[in-house]
């Protein structure tokens, strides 16, 4: 086929590829994402029949890996990053050492080398990006604490990473056994990398975080919905390639950081709103692209090996997080969402394998394992998070220890003693202190009205603590955490988290512990809040229905003044 249509072929293939095994595994009530990457592996170069031009499809890999994280980030604001760093800085950073070290030392049984064996470690210690928001966003997780946890995470990973690939070049030599390492080189590398990654994040949150939502606003006056979209997108790619060119960071923390800074505009929603259709596309094409890399005879020829990188990835990296998870006392399920989120590798992996195998350092059959190792952990992936809830039933039924970490006496999940008595009757109870949560609460300050926070992230409770407002750590799903809370003598439950799974469950805690208790409901998702009132949640309130109104209240209320 001519060169000049492989983009259109590669496209066409792709995307027909992707829909009609994606299709299949949905009706086989498989993950769709199984299809798109076997539509990868049968339009790869390893199988017969057509192949796709991989350099391209990489490329349009690349573009869907930013826009997904541009969303990301308008979603993902450095509040929460910050609110989330003493769980998700010291987690990735002992999370990562870890599985290192257990890649580092199968390797070794295998009699690699050392620097092969670093590279291999370091591959399998890194999640995917992409992967993981797939997975939160479908089951409606993105913005909930444990999402945000798991997305910090991956942020800290994904910097250290960016350290990684800088690093490794100046040390190869030294890693093969062919030079010595230059000490001075190898500072003046770190110290360079550092610079220009702070440099960055500095000029996104100083003067990007002032400039792109002005812009933005300057293109909305226009009232053309395609200027609008073209901004959208070109401020993603642009950004993101121009960290990339500039600074040393990867397009995917570009990508990422270009969202948060965007999303200090009031039209982020909208934004969000109009690159969903191409961030949906795109990844559909990555998915494809890490199928094309995929040599399905690994399997046969190296089975036990593919088996042990699969178990490393899977079940060794997962149960150092949820260990770590539950060290800084967080509840099972956090600790098992977090886990399912890293039980994946992704992009930054095959980086890694390509600069790997370029410096001489990793053996052929290395990049062919560290692949076959995403391919099925990703494959997996979502039926790792639908076994979570059912994990946690299983693990608290059938292990004394599980149940005795999720009562240990922890002085943040129940309210003191000196508590004052008019926050234990007739009081609010607020579930999530976040961006509508911290408004609510101050709105029932200032009208006198006593409440009680409960809130899963630790440190925002001991400093409502510190304020004096009565406040109790954990997940509200846990009938514990309400109990906590006096739920039976409330008389209103206010759930301003965005979780669609657990919102049933704290209806249903609350009704029978109180059956006469008012709940209040919010969520982004027209059919979520159908659904909701069909179910008789309480009063349901959905963002862009209350926007609406109220703009239309101030719009009637301002028409009516007389003129002049």
């Amino acid at each position: 086929m001519p060169h000049s249509v492989s983009l259109i072929s590669t496209i066409a293939a792709g995307l027909g590829l992707a829909l009609i095994l994606g299709f299949l595994a949905a009706r086989l009530r498989l993950p769709s994402l199984v299809g798109y990457l076997l539509a990868g592996v049968v339009i790869g170069p390893f199988t017969p029949g057509f192949v796709a031009d991989a350099a391209i499809a990489s490329q349009l890999a690349e573009i869907g890996v930013m826009l997904l994280m541009f969303g990301v980030g308008l979603h993902f604001s450095m509040d929460d990053l910050l609110a989330v760093r003493k769980i998700a800085v010291p987690g990735a950073v002992v999370q990562m050492t870890v599985a290192t070290a257990l890649g580092m030392g199968l390797a070794h049984w295998w009699g690699w080398n050392l620097g092969g064996a670093l590279v291999f470690g370091l591959s399998l210690s890194v999640a995917s990006t992409v992967v993981l928001l797939r997975a939160l966003e479908d089951r409606g997780v993105l913005d909930s604490f444990n999402g945000r946890i798991a997305v910090g995470w991956l942020v800290v990973e994904d910097l250290a990473m960016v350290l990684v690939l800088v690093l490794l070049p100046p040390l190869g030599g030294w890693l093969a056994g062919t030079a010595k390492a230059d000490t001075n080189e190898l500072l003046m590398t770190l110290g360079q990398t550092l610079l220009q990654v702070g440099g960055f994040v500095a000029l996104m949150l100083v003067v990007g975080r002032r400039f792109f939502p002005w812009v933005l606003w300057q293109v909305q006056r226009t009232g053309s919905r395609e200027l609008f979209t073209l901004c959208v997108v070109a401020a993603a790619v642009s950004i993101a390639f121009g960290a990339t060119a500039l600074f040393g960071v990867s397009f995917a923390l570009g990508a990422f950081f270009a969202g948060m800074v965007m999303r200090e505009s009031e039209f982020s929603h909208r934004a969000a709103e109009e690159s969903l259709p191409l961030r949906d596309a795109f990844a559909v094409l990555f998915f494809v692209s890490v199928g094309m890399l995929f040599d399905p005879w690994v399997l046969v020829e190296r089975p036990l090996q593919v088996l042990a990188v699969v178990a490393i990835i899977v079940v060794g990296k997962s149960l150092a997080a949820a260990v770590l998870v539950l060290a800084f006392r967080y509840p099972l399920n956090t600790a098992l969402t977090v886990s399912a989120s890293l039980a994946q590798i992704g992009e930054f992996s095959f980086i890694l394998v390509g600069l790997g195998a370029s410096l001489g350092l990793l053996p052929p059959e290395g990049q062919s394992l560290v692949l076959a190792g995403a391919l099925i952990s990703i494959a997996l992936n979502q039926l790792v998070f639908t076994a979570v809830e059912p994990m946690q039933k299983w693990i608290l039924a059938k292990s004394a220890l599980a149940r005795q970490l999720e009562a240990r006496d922890d002085p943040l999940a129940e309210l003191p003693a000196t508590t004052d008595e008019k926050y234990l009757s007739q009081q609010v109870v607020l579930v999530g202190y976040g961006r509508v949560g911290r408004r609510i609460a101050a709105a029932l300050m200032a009208h006198h009205i006593p409440f009680v926070v409960a809130e899963q992230n630790r440190e925002t409770v001991e400093k409502l603590r510190a304020d004096g407002i009565a406040a109790v750590s954990g997940d509200a799903s846990e009938p514990a955490v309400l109990i906590q809370a006096h739920i039976a003598r409330a008389r209103m439950l206010v759930i301003a988290t965005p979780d669609t799974l657990n919102v049933r469950k704290m209806i249903a805690t609350a009704r029978a512990l109180n059956p006469g208790i008012a709940t209040v409901v919010r969520t982004h998702s027209e059919a979520e809040a159908g659904l909701l009132t069909q179910e008789n949640a309480g009063k349901v309130f959905l963002g862009e229905e209350e926007l609406a109104l109220a703009m239309t209240r101030h719009v009637l209320a301002t028409a009516a003044l007389p003129r002049g």
